[in-house]
């Protein structure tokens, strides 16, 4: 398989998984169940899935009054998107 193929099909399920993750998260918070801890929300986007935080923020009007996501989320993913950049200057 190709390199690019493998990182390009990791942040799709990355994504898809922390976007369903974020509306799960909602229906916990709107029944009062015990809800998927912030750390786990953040280390997630970190690692790839801050597109699909922000789309499960945005979707399910989650987490848009905690400004440690509201400016996180897009934060991390500007950073990511240097990183390639940067990586990618590098390489080439």
């Amino acid at each position: 398989m190709d390199f690019i193929y493998i990182i390009v099909l990791y942040l799709l399920l990355i994504n898809m998984y922390t976007f369903a993750l974020m509306g799960r998260d909602k229906k916990l918070a709107v029944k009062q169940r015990r809800r998927v801890p912030e750390k786990r929300l953040f280390t997630l986007s970190a690692i790839g899935g801050s597109i699909g935080t922000w789309f499960g923020m945005r979707t399910w009007r989650h987490k848009t009054k905690h400004n440690s996501f509201v400016f996180g989320i897009p934060a991390i993913f500007v950073l990511q998107v240097a990183i390639v950049v940067v990586l990618y200057r590098l390489i080439a």
